[in-house]
């Protein structure tokens, strides 16, 4: 996009020079026509890092070209560093920032490149990197909260697992040979344990390839459109985590959209980039209904609430800010008060699970161990009688 006159104070301040405006009136499309370079992948903290730097270093007076030169010299992320390195040569060759971000949409999404093209064309780049930065930060809190949420429960019924695996393999049939030598009437739980046992000795090659090919087809199925929405909207409906996930989702949603409409992106693309963004397909196809409701003359508030996606309250809050003028600002309280949600949700998913999970391993692994004790019981009370 070729930087008009009108934008050549705040522009110069970040670095692009009336020379460097005058090549990119004359080619606008040699930037854009340059290949894509291949996948880099940055992790979300490092971007916001990034952003965070970028912007203080051009609130410091410091010309646009040599911040970036600068941060892609210090980044550990040697890949990131060579991205970063051809943005600055894209820049020093005409492009706008926005434009050089483009050609790395692995690093740069939707979002990033078009705050950064308001920011140009506004002259507030400074302004939007700092807005993005606390966009990414936040982020980061919201991922970090569905980790802590998901990774120990998932980690403890792994291990719980494996433990009855090398129970049924190695531990179950010295038992088994040990009672086949008594010729003893076996229980019905010690013949069930017994029989699991022998089956996973002799197939644990099929245990082992219907685990992987589970999980395996699993991803295949949620990569394809219909299967992200049926497993999406399965998650949305789980009687405590889906609670979670759904303030999640909220709460990026109103973040995205505030940070997008306070950085001067219009409406309806602020609302398709937060749809595709939104890392729920039940709550893109909801974003993507109130987007074409909005271009087709309607509030924004009326297609959420018919949706039944969003919250009450959220609707209410996004009313209110239409009918202020408030919007980006409403949405950011939205924001603030469903990440907080998140948090206390967190804590209270732990600890209910923590008690669960503790009488998921008593039944399952203790139910294994007494199983194969109850013969030696019974055999202990004959002999004693």
């Amino acid at each position: 996009m070729p930087v008009t006159n009108s934008h050549a104070a705040p522009l110069t301040r970040g670095g692009l020079a009336g020379k460097q405006r005058s090549v990119a009136a004359a080619m606008p499309a040699a930037a854009a026509s340059r290949p894509v370079p291949r996948k880099v992948k940055v992790k979300t903290k490092d971007l916001a890092v990034f952003t965070r730097q970028f912007g203080v270093m051009l609130g410091s007076g410091l010309p646009l070209i040599q911040a970036v030169e600068i941060l892609a010299e210090q980044q550990q992320n040697k890949a990131f560093g060579k991205a970063l390195s051809a943005i600055r040569s894209s820049v020093e060759g005409g492009s706008t920032l926005s434009g050089a971000c483009r050609q790395h949409a692995s690093i740069f999404d939707a979002l990033y490149t078009n705050m950064l093209e308001a920011g140009e064309t506004g002259g507030v780049l400074e302004g939007v990197l700092q807005r993005l930065a606390v966009h990414l930060e936040k982020s980061v809190k919201l991922r970090a909260a569905v980790k802590s949420a998901l990774i120990y429960p998932v980690s403890v019924l792994v291990i719980a697992l494996g433990v009855v695996i090398m129970l049924l393999w190695k531990v179950v049939p010295i038992f088994a040979n040990l009672f086949a030598g008594l010729d003893a009437t076996l229980p019905l739980p010690t013949r069930f344990v017994i029989a699991l046992s022998h089956f996973v000795a002799s197939y644990i090659w099929l245990v082992g390839l219907v685990a992987v090919g589970g999980v395996v087809g699993l991803q295949r199925y949620y990569a394809t459109k219909g299967g992200r929405r049926v497993l999406d909207g399965i998650l949305l409906k789980l009687p405590v985590l889906g609670m979670l996930l759904r303030k999640i989702a909220v709460a990026r949603f109103s973040r995205t959209l505030s940070t997008l409409i306070t950085s001067g992106v219009p409406m309806l693309e602020s609302l398709d980039i937060t749809a595709r963004t939104s890392g729920n397909a039940v709550v893109e196809d909801a974003i993507n209904v109130v987007r074409r409701e909005v271009e087709a003359g309607h509030d924004v508030a009326d297609p959420m609430r018919r949706s039944g996606v969003f919250p009450h309250l959220t609707v209410q809050m996004v009313a209110v800010g239409e009918q202020t003028g408030a919007l980006d600002s409403m949405l950011g309280k939205v924001a603030d008060f469903y990440e907080d949600e998140v948090d206390v949700a967190v804590a209270d998913l732990l600890a209910l699970m923590e008690p669960a999970i503790i009488v998921f391993l008593g039944t399952v692994v203790g139910g294994v161990v007494i199983s194969m004790y109850l013969p030696l019981f019974s055999l202990i009370s004959k002999l004693s009688g």
